[in-house]
């Protein structure tokens, strides 16, 4: 899943050189051939060696990075940052401490995501996306707000769920307008699916929230359906459907705009419940790499 920018390769700055910058304050494409895009930063492809024939809800987006998200991909990525490669990870040393933590997926440029762990400092919220854009933004917005409860994740979170992350290990998970896929033949490109609820739930204590939030009415209506009818989930609403939104998902200024065309954004909120087998695992099809 290569991020990466296919432009002509250009001279290397001197000693004591400026990188160059495009007028509009972005980092110009100066890399020899070969060369890593952010040498200390995320991988293009940090899970190479877990290639599988597995359908993604996801597609690199290829977009320009500007001067400020290139530093901080540069200077915080070593302490802030993981790539998602299939390495067991410990969320305690992950986070330095044992607060609750909640597994974000899709963060966009991840201005909601600061304002949530800003409002709530005792959660990690470990917050997964492949836009490199969006990985610089999200660092720089949390170093300029010094958060510490933040860790931004590159790659596939499947791979997370699956190989990387043990047992209730998660207090909650976030999905926030992902991607709708809106052609019929897409629809199964979608994240919110049963098989992709099952691995989710494995990772999830019991009483931890699955809130999802779309745009897209067609897809909140198969959200609901599908964790309706999912076993290993309940919905916090007594009589069913769509939850109000609730004050911790901040209003996002793209969401306003969507408010003010007429969009209707529907939140869906569910609890996972407590397991009928204690010792029920993943189903092979979710264990095993193709």
């Amino acid at each position: 899943m290569s991020d990466s920018l296919h432009t002509p390769e250009e001279p290397r700055p001197g000693p004591g050189e400026q990188l160059p910058h495009a007028a509009d304050g972005s980092l110009r494409h100066t890399r020899a051939k070969g060369e890593p895009r952010f040498p200390d930063g995320p991988k293009a492809d940090p899970a190479g060696s877990h290639f599988e024939r597995r359908i993604r809800s996801f597609q690199p987006r290829r977009s320009r990075v500007t001067a400020g998200q290139a530093d901080a991909l540069q200077r915080l990525w070593p302490k802030w940052g993981l790539d998602i490669d299939g390495h067991a990870l410990d969320l305690t040393e992950l986070f330095g401490n044992t607060h609750p933590v909640v597994l974000e997926i899709g963060f966009g440029m991840g201005e909601a995501t600061v304002q949530m762990a800003a409002a709530d400092p005792d959660t990690g919220i470990l917050a997964v996306d492949v836009h490199t854009p969006g990985q610089g933004n999200l660092l720089n917005l949390a170093d300029q707000h010094g958060l510490a409860n933040i860790r931004v994740a590159n790659g596939d979170a499947i791979i997370l769920l699956r190989e990387m992350l043990p047992p209730d290990s998660l207090d909650g998970l976030r999905v926030y307008f992902p991607d709708p896929w809106p052609k019929k033949r897409h629809h199964k490109r979608r994240l919110i699916q049963p098989e992709f609820l099952t691995l989710a739930a494995t990772r999830l204590r019991p009483g931890a929230l699955v809130h999802c939030a779309t745009d897209w009415e067609p897809y909140a209506e198969q959200m609901l359906d599908v964790l309706t009818a999912h076993p290993d989930f309940e919905n916090t609403q007594p009589t069913g459907g769509y939850a109000p939104r609730p004050g911790f998902r901040p209003l996002t200024r793209f969401e306003g705009q969507g408010l003010d065309k007429g969009h209707v954004v529907n939140d869906l909120l569910f609890r996972r419940v407590q397991p009928r087998d204690q010792h029920r695992d993943l189903p092979p099809s979710a264990t095993e790499a193709d």
